[in-house]
């Protein structure tokens, strides 16, 4: 996969190129807006990862300039604007995918193979959108409904309930979250596991039924009957 990052913060691109380059992944690196655009023109990259707040041109701008020139490379926007606001904004200006940062790499990583994948198979449909039982995810506009009522998540909520759909029936570990969506290869030995799947299990199963969030004592959580 041939990656174009547009990103200004160092630290945050260093991280992403080595870390595609780890996994076999190639990387070209643009640290403004305008150098950005003009990588981008060569149409020679599977997905672009691309910054709201960029020096010189900002993100949306850049993204605008490409679809009216009718480039259609898929695009993902990476940015510390996590409001519902900012990401409908950037998803109507011609984004494919939304993701905010902190980020966990491995979230990154799985979005840009199925951008990268949506873009290469013409006439293909990759799918956006999640389901167990009657709890839907859709993963472009960031929307979670149950029986057709939203259900409004935090974006580490948003977050953690997806990779509990993504392995819907399946036992999910303490060590797993924490790895995919907290991005920590190690434990902090804090609750912060704890408190998210309370609040989780409050928003999607106290006015539902059955419920659909169970904990397994002493092996971790599980999301539907499998």
């Amino acid at each position: 996969m041939k990656v174009l990052l547009v990103e200004d913060d160092r630290t945050v691109a260093d991280f992403i190129v080595s870390e595609l380059a780890r996994v076999g992944h190639e990387c070209t690196h643009c640290a403004d807006g305008e150098s950005g655009l003009a990588a981008a023109r060569d149409n020679n990259h599977d997905v672009l990862v691309v910054d709201r707040m960029l020096p010189r041109l900002d993100g949306l701008a850049l993204l605008a300039s490409l679809r009216q020139e009718a480039i259609d490379t898929p695009v993902l926007i990476l940015s510390a604007l996590g409001d519902v606001d900012d990401r409908v904004q950037g998803l109507h200006c011609g984004a494919d995918d939304y993701l905010v940062k902190p980020f966990a790499m491995a979230e990154l990583l799985a979005r840009l193979e199925i951008l990268s994948r949506r873009g290469s198979q013409s006439g293909s449909e990759v799918p956006t959108r999640l389901q167990v039982a009657d709890l839907e995810m859709d993963l472009l506009s960031q929307e979670v409904r149950r029986r057709g009522e939203v259900v409004n998540l935090q974006p580490r909520e948003f977050r953690l309930l997806e990779y509990l759909m993504r392995n819907a029936g399946q036992v999910v570990t303490r060590a797993m979250l924490l790895e995919h969506v907290w991005g920590y290869h190690f434990d902090p030995q804090t609750n912060v596991i704890d408190v998210h799947i309370s609040r989780l299990r409050q928003k999607i199963d106290r006015d539902f039924s059955p419920p659909l969030l169970a904990t397994v004592r002493g092996a971790g959580d599980c999301l539907g009957a499998g």
